[in-house]
C-alpha cells in the first residue's frame, strides 16, 4: 500500500491524521478512498490540489498511476508564478 501524506490544512478534516496506508492505482482512486473514510474531506479533495509521487509534482492528473510502493504527498495546489 502507499503511504500517504496530507500537507496544508486539509487534516482538520480527518480528526489530525495526516498519514495513511492506502490501495490504489491512480491518484483518482486514491481520492475516492480518502474520502470514503472522511466524508468530510471529500468536497476538498475535488479541489485543485496537487499531489507529489515518489518526490514527482502532479496537477491534475487523477489518472496518474500510484504503485504499492510509492510515498505520496497530497498538497495544495501550486500557482504559477
Amino acid at each position: 500500500m502507499a503511504h500517504v501524506t496530507l500537507i496544508g490544512n486539509l487534516r482538520q478534516y480527518t480528526g489530525d491524521v495526516t498519514e495513511f496506508e492506502i490501495d490504489a492505482g491512480t491518484i483518482r482512486q486514491l481520492l475516492r478512498k480518502l474520502g470514503e473514510k472522511f466524508p468530510e474531506l471529500a468536497p476538498h479533495l475535488e479541489e485543485g490540489l496537487a499531489v507529489a509521487i515518489d518526490g514527482q509534482i502532479y496537477q491534475d492528473a487523477l489518472l496518474e498511476p500510484i504503485s504499492p510502493d510509492s510515498e505520496v504527498h497530497i498538497l495544495p495546489q501550486i500557482a504559477g508564478g
